[in-house]
């Protein structure tokens, strides 16, 4: 998540009529904590930073420690399969919409082309 101040969750909070978003920093624990002191500029959400063990762990403490009604979750996976998560949820999805050139087929196939390709044998484009 590194520098973005908002997420597509944030979008679609304030879209749909949040009455406030609740800053989580300062309940905050582990590696959550830790990545709002490497990055001081994201915005009022839960940065998506990976599900490893100690991870997991680190945002479902966060999320229970954070005084909030609902949980906005706008990640790709199912976030609920793996944080126990104690309060309301809900899931929104989103699109990409590519702007410009070059688009992610042609870094794809430029980047498979350069490095898969040679070490697999593999059928890229």
């Amino acid at each position: 998540h590194g520098h973005m101040r908002i997420g597509a969750g944030t979008v679609a909070a304030q879209k749909h009529g949040a009455a406030e978003l609740v800053d989580p920093r300062e309940f905050a624990v582990g590696r959550l904590a830790e990545t709002f002191r490497i990055y001081p500029n994201i915005g009022t959400l839960l940065p998506a930073m990976g599900y490893g063990d100690e991870q997991v762990k680190d945002l479902e403490k966060t999320i229970a420690n954070t005084p909030c009604d609902t949980v906005v979750i706008a990640t790709p996976i199912d976030l609920q399969r793996i944080v126990k998560i104690n309060k309301p949820t809900v899931k929104i999805g989103y699109d990409l919409q590519e702007i410009g050139y070059p688009n992610f087929d042609v870094i794809l196939t430029d980047f498979c082309n350069k490095y898969v390709k040679k070490a697999a044998g593999c059928g890229c484009k």
